[in-house]
């Protein structure tokens, strides 16, 4: 028997026939669209807190935490490509395709909620047998293959919390006030 902890004051206790498999979609695709809600409404905090402090919302879209890293602007779309790049490769369907030509906080979000709309349309069964899929990703350099569970697992998930996270910490080193709970979302 497990016993797992949902909340501090509420535990359920589960036998092992009770627990149900996670599915490649439920996965992937949940956890990405959390994600991108907590990020544009981190990004809305942020360009209120520009307006009230009376600072260029451009300083914070280009706001960077070391010289040889990408600014904000290019962390939030790289976020949004990650996301939209899993759910199509693991539905096997092409990558939709965004030119990287945003400048504002307005259409950092509308790449936000295209993405949204995207994996929103998405169904879970076109994520069946995903997990054995055979995932190629071509860069300049290198060339990486995956089965679809390891490149959920090793690469798109740790590569979308990175930017997330850099994008959460470039507006909290710039003044913006974020806590944890705007990260988790309902902060």
């Amino acid at each position: 028997m497990v016993k797992l902890f949902r909340r501090p004051t509420l535990a359920a206790t589960l036998t092992e026939e009770a627990i149900m498999p996670l599915s490649m979609y439920q996965a992937a695709i949940p956890p990405l669209l959390r994600g991108l809600a907590n990020l544009s409404a981190i990004l809305d905090k942020a360009l209120l807190n520009a307006e009230s402090r009376h600072v260029d919302a451009a300083v914070l879209l280009q706001a960077r935490l070391a010289p040889d890293m990408f600014p904000l602007i290019r962390q939030v779309q790289i976020a949004a490509d990650t996301a939209k790049g899993c759910g199509a490769r693991l539905a096997g369907v092409e990558v939709p395709s965004y030119p990287d030509t945003e400048t504002g906080f307005d259409e950092l979000q509308q790449r936000i909620a295209r993405t949204v709309l995207f994996l929103q349309g998405l169904q879970a069964a076109q994520f069946d047998g995903s997990e054995a899929r055979d995932i190629v990703m071509k860069f300049p350099n290198q060339t990486l293959n995956f089965t679809g569970q390891d490149y959920l697992q090793y690469f798109v998930l740790p590569n979308f919390y990175f930017h997330l996270t850099t994008a959460y910490d470039i507006l909290r080193h710039n003044g913006v006030p974020l806590g944890k709970g705007d990260y988790l979302g309902g902060g």
